[in-house]
């Protein structure tokens, strides 16, 4: 279709027509959010999908953490809801990659910088991250994807 934005707010109006008041309240209080973003600061922005990618992940986790409080409260009906909520907002993030995929974007990052003529070490890191971290952008743990560039330049 288009950006991510412009899926929410067609899907917006799909919630409406078909009157799922679930959805339809998840979607405006996302697209909500974004335009609190964008609006925010000194001159207005337009979030890009990876930006907004990371916002849906803040707020799919804002709702489990809230699920989980109510449940342990006892408050099932409530916790049902909130991850009712954020099953609505996952429909949208992309897929997870797994550890295997990651594995073989860092490796293709390092092989890149072989066939560039350097012989990759620790003093690399930076220049295998940044690639790495584009094409993982929010699919993975960060701080896993480090971890696995250290044992290959190791």
């Amino acid at each position: 279709m288009g950006t991510l934005k412009e899926q929410l707010q067609a899907d917006m109006k799909t919630h409406m027509k078909s009157g799922n008041r679930v959805a339809l309240t998840t979607v405006r209080n996302v697209l909500g959010e974004i335009t609190t973003r964008e609006k925010s600061g000194k001159t207005p922005v337009e979030l890009d999908d990876v930006q907004i990618v990371s916002l849906l992940q803040k707020e799919a986790a804002k709702r489990r953490d809230t699920a989980g409080i109510y449940t342990a409260a006892g408050e099932t009906e409530r916790a049902a809801a909130e991850a009712a909520e954020a099953e609505i907002i996952e429909a949208y993030l992309p897929a997870p990659l797994t550890r295997a995929d990651v594995e073989a974007i860092v490796d293709e990052a390092i092989a890149d910088l072989r066939a560039g003529g350097e012989e990759p070490s620790m003093r690399q890191m930076g220049q295998v991250m940044k690639p790495v971290t584009a094409k993982v952008a929010g699919r993975f743990d960060g701080k896993t994807v480090s971890e696995i560039v250290r044992s290959r330049l190791a």
